[in-house]
């Protein structure tokens, strides 16, 4: 999943594609690297990130998507919290929806979806991204976030989003320490209990920085370690601002994994 940021603000690609043009010549280019979907979203989530208007949410994303839509044959994400921007967006193209807040900041979001017939990545966060970096805590954080997708599933199940809709994200750095987002990484295996697809979304993250040292631009090699080991582990859909070199390595490991080793 190729990200496409039309925001000012977002932690590693902030305003490089704020302009539409930009922004779709960037989704062209993720698809070109090998994305085999590419998510839109137009307000940043970063800790601490302040939230942008509907109108301003549509304006940015909007012709992103429609002119995205139009060029290329791969599945387009609308990231968005909001029911009246994941609907345009919906109607412009876009055929999943990536809520961070899973329905949680408006219930209406599961009506759209459902509606819609949408894919639906629900997601796990604890707070807001303007509050979720102010010290998280959590008695067993791969239990909570377990319990939390199960409760999903069973909520959204009679406002007609079906099970067959869903992927569920543990939403790593959102609302974690460092120790949370290791712990949940480890917790892959676990997730797949519930027989739905795993997003895992690490690309360029804070906590590798903290872990390792490394500035935003050093992160890739660290983010491509997760991936691996989280495909290994049954995780699906990785989120990635550097799609080339995501999909050489879950290549590269898909045809290990492929050896009859003797």
């Amino acid at each position: 999943m190729g990200i496409v940021n039309v925001t000012p603000d977002s932690f590693s690609d902030g305003g490089q594609f704020l302009d539409a043009d930009k922004a779709v010549a960037h989704g062209l280019r993720l698809a070109g690297e090998g994305a085999d979907m590419l998510d839109i979203g137009g307000e940043s989530t970063r800790p601490g990130a302040e939230p942008v208007s509907e109108a301003e949410e549509l304006r940015r994303v909007l012709p992103v998507i429609s002119q995205l839509a139009a060029r290329v044959s791969i599945p387009l994400s609308i990231d968005t919290q909001k029911p009246a921007v994941a609907r345009a967006a919906l109607g412009a193209g876009a055929s999943i929806v990536n809520d961070i807040a899973a329905s949680r900041a408006d219930p209406a979001m599961a009506r759209v979806v459902a509606e819609a017939g949408a894919g639906y990545v629900v997601m796990h966060m604890q707070g807001t991204p303007q509050t979720m970096q102010r010290a998280p805590a959590y008695a067993d954080v791969a239990a909570e976030v377990d319990g939390f997708f199960a409760e999903r599933l069973r909520w959204l199940a009679p406002h007609g989003v079906a099970a067959e809709q869903l992927a569920l994200d543990p939403g790593i750095g959102f609302g974690k320490t460092v120790g949370h987002n290791l712990k949940l990484l480890a917790a892959i295996p676990r997730f797949t209990k519930h027989r739905r697809p795993l997003l895992v979304g690490v690309s360029r993250k804070s906590f590798l920085g903290q872990l390792l040292g490394a500035g935003v631009a050093a992160r890739l090699p660290a983010a491509l370690a997760c991936t691996v080991t989280a495909a290994r582990d049954g995780a699906n859909v990785f989120r990635t601002h550097d799609v080339a070199a995501t999909a050489q390595a879950l290549r590269m490991a898909e045809a290990l994994g492929a050896q009859d080793i003797r």
